[in-house]
């Protein structure tokens, strides 16, 4: 089993996502976010997976939810903390494993990777 963390980043009636630019999930967006090290906690890397593939600093909000659905994630078990966040800092940009970053309306959003189309629906209450 590995753990994740994903990060719901909103401003002014938008949501962060970030264009894939490995597989799984090649060319799609999803929320920012990725696995936790050995070395930090689920908020430390929450952020810091903000911070390397947006170049935005966030500040956590809150506890989203923890989603455990064994088949989740197509690369084997995924247990994943979502956090809500907003930006303190930093300056837009994609890093080398994601193709674009953008911000989306909340009331237009793409098709999302994985299962982050459901988490947004519950979080924003189209669920």
């Amino acid at each position: 089993m590995k753990l994740a963390a994903d990060v719901i980043v909103v401003e002014h009636g938008k949501v962060l996502l970030v264009r894939r630019a490995f597989e799984p999930f090649r060319g799609m967006w999803a929320l920012p976010g990725g696995f936790v090290e050995d070395n930090e906690t689920v908020e430390e890397a929450a952020v810091r997976e903000v911070r390397e593939e947006t170049g935005l600093d966030v500040r956590l909000e809150s506890l989203v939810g923890v989603l455990s659905d064994p088949v989740r994630d197509p690369r084997g078990r995924v247990v994943s903390v979502v956090f809500s966040a907003v930006p303190v800092g930093g300056e837009l940009r994609a890093s080398r494993e994601i193709e674009e970053v953008r911000w989306f309306p909340v009331t237009a959003l793409p098709e999302l990777a994985f299962d982050h189309g459901s988490i947004l629906r519950k979080f924003f209450g189209y669920a």
